[in-house]
């Protein structure tokens, strides 16, 4: 039996619409150039972080966070999600302000922000270093296994009907009558009256396939762990900043190692498949990270790993249908900030295929903002039913 539609990308984006469009009925064949969660997906921080998000984002972050507490359930797998709490950190006076500005926002009202500043942010968090003047904590925030969370999606839908199948590069999508080919480089083809591309960085290729190009720019995040040291810094920690080298951030897991990244970021290429890390990306981060935690000067590293991510110029995702082919459907590009969002997402673009419509705003995000406003013609029946669901966004 044909599929209702094929998803490009095996991330949690993709793994994670598969899954819920599996429960709305729809018949889904998943395919992965490589084997799921490899790239983005399992290589990123694992941050399971509201704060500081992009404010017209915090509600498809608020519905994936509901989504993160019914886990295991939903799935039937632990991705060691832990409720830690987060805290965003800062150095400066006048950045204090934007963080109280950012806590009274109506949009991060769930979030259950609070400032703390003097002796009651050291009473709190004794470990901060001098240099830190305040720190926001969203207690509802945490952190989990980002390794776990595609291959557990894709378990789940696999059990209930997705047909998932690895090791499948595509090479073009095109639209024939009524239905899409998706062709692989081994020359097999693949027909459904719909597609959705959940392909990371590379999303921006095929999207260009229809008119539809994205400004992207490929980033490999440097991430590091630490050897296991006895257990005391329970929430997430990163520091708010606009000098990029001083964003560093780090999480603590049950049994002692501290992950960190930030302060840099490599280019690789996306035809290589690899993001190489580097050494002096290392020799910065911890540099950056004695100022924020100095109890952490002399932990030793065991390992360092980057992967691929892809950049939007603008720092929102593509998410939402095609601006020029009816059926086709986009969600990549999340800037390195996509894992909360995993769950949400494909709950999102599940509704969205499904049903026509979301109950959750996704407008910010349309494709059609890099578009010549002569060239969106056509834009098909799912983009009219999204504006009509949220005429205000």
């Amino acid at each position: 039996m044909s599929p209702d539609i094929i998803i490009v990308g095996g991330g949690i984006m993709g793994t994670a619409s598969a899954f819920f469009l599996n429960r709305r009925g729809q018949r889904v064949l998943l395919l992965e150039r490589g084997l799921v969660g490899q790239h983005a997906s399992g290589t990123n921080f694992g941050n399971v972080r509201r704060q500081g998000r992009f404010l017209p984002q915090m509600a498809l972050a608020n519905r994936s966070r509901a989504l993160w507490g019914q886990l295991p359930e939903l799935i039937g797998d632990d991705l060691e999600f832990i409720p830690s709490g987060h805290i965003r950190v800062c150095y400066r006076p006048e950045e204090i302000q934007q963080l109280q500005d950012y806590a009274q926002a109506p949009e991060a009202r769930e979030l259950g922000l609070q400032v703390y500043e003097g002796a009651t942010m050291r009473e709190r968090f004794p470990w901060l270093g001098p240099d830190v003047l305040a720190a926001s904590h969203a207690p509802f925030d945490g952190h989990a296994n980002p390794r776990l969370a595609a291959p557990a999606f894709a378990r789940a839908g696999k059990r209930e009907g997705v047909d998932l199948r690895e090791n499948v590069e595509i090479a073009s999508i095109d639209k024939v009558g009524e239905h899409f080919e998706v062709r692989s480089t081994s020359g097999q083809v693949f027909t459904a009256p719909k597609v959705l591309v959940t392909a990371g960085a590379w999303g921006g290729r095929l999207s260009t396939q229809f008119g539809e190009p994205v400004p992207m720019v490929t980033r490999g995040p440097q991430m590091a762990v630490t050897e296991p040291l006895p257990y005391v810094f329970k929430e997430v920690v990163g520091v708010y900043s606009k000098v990029t080298d001083e964003v560093i951030y780090f999480r603590q897991i049950p049994r002692g190692n501290v992950i960190f990244g930030g302060c840099f970021r490599t280019f690789p290429d996306l035809d290589s498949l690899r993001s190489a890390a580097a050494p002096e990306a290392l020799i910065l981060q911890l540099d950056r990270l004695k100022r924020l935690a100095p109890s952490l000067a002399r932990a030793s590293v065991i390992r360092t790993w980057s992967g691929v991510e892809g950049y939007v110029e603008d720092d929102r995702p593509i998410m939402g249908p095609s601006g020029q082919v009816d059926g086709l459907y986009y969600a990549f590009g999340f800037c390195g900030h996509g894992f909360q969002l995993g769950p949400g997402v494909g709950d999102v673009m599940a509704e969205l295929i499904a049903t026509g419509a979301t109950s959750t705003p996704i407008a910010p995000f349309d494709i059609a903002r890099f578009q010549a406003p002569s060239l969106l013609v056509g834009a098909g029946s799912a983009r009219e039913a999204l504006a009509i669901a949220h005429p205000s966004a």
